[in-house]
């Protein structure tokens, strides 16, 4: 099977994406280590904890939010529990099953952060784009993503129609 190669302008898109999607981690990376001695990851699940009913999840739904292996994920965990930022204890609906909740000093942290990390969001990457360009973006990473995520796990996260319509289908109506 003889492959379809990618045109001028593709070529120069895709390079553009592909540097995009390997510097732009380094410097979320760097401004949370430096604002916080978090790492961008440990903030994420962090976040994604805050953003919880009760601060609570368990480790298996932490792992889809942040797109994480249970082995990777679990050692993150254990680093924040050493630092007083997150508790582990068992699920009481299934004892078999490990929730993770943010303490009350990991969300004065992740508050703390906060505004240095969307700073740094905004400066990398929505200042230089002006507001059709940032639609734009939303639109061609929804294209991409219903591509790569056809099921919707990470997109059901900040797609609240999505999320909706998923709850709607799982209670059968």
């Amino acid at each position: 099977m003889e492959a379809e190669w990618l045109d001028d302008v593709e070529m120069a898109a895709w390079l553009r994406l592909v540097a995009v999607v390997e510097l732009l981690p380094g410097v979320l990376d760097t401004q949370m280590r430096a604002a916080a001695g978090l790492t961008h990851f440990e903030y994420q699940a962090m976040a994604m904890l805050s953003e919880a009913p009760e601060r609570t999840l368990r480790m298996s739904g932490l792992a889809t939010r942040t797109n994480a292996t249970l082995p990777r994920l679990s050692h993150v965990v254990r680093r924040l529990q050493e630092r007083g930022l997150v508790e582990r204890f068992p699920c009481p609906e299934d004892g078999r099953v490990t929730n993770v909740r943010l303490t009350d000093a990991g969300f004065a942290e992740i508050v703390a952060a906060a505004p240095g990390h969307v700073e740094t969001v905004r400066h990398s990457v929505f200042d230089p784009l002006t507001r059709e360009q940032v639609a734009q973006l939303r639109d061609i990473g929804e294209a991409i993503l219903s591509r790569i995520d056809p099921d919707g796990r990470m997109t059901v996260l900040y797609d609240p129609e999505r999320a909706s319509e998923g709850r709607t289908q799982a209670a059968g109506e």
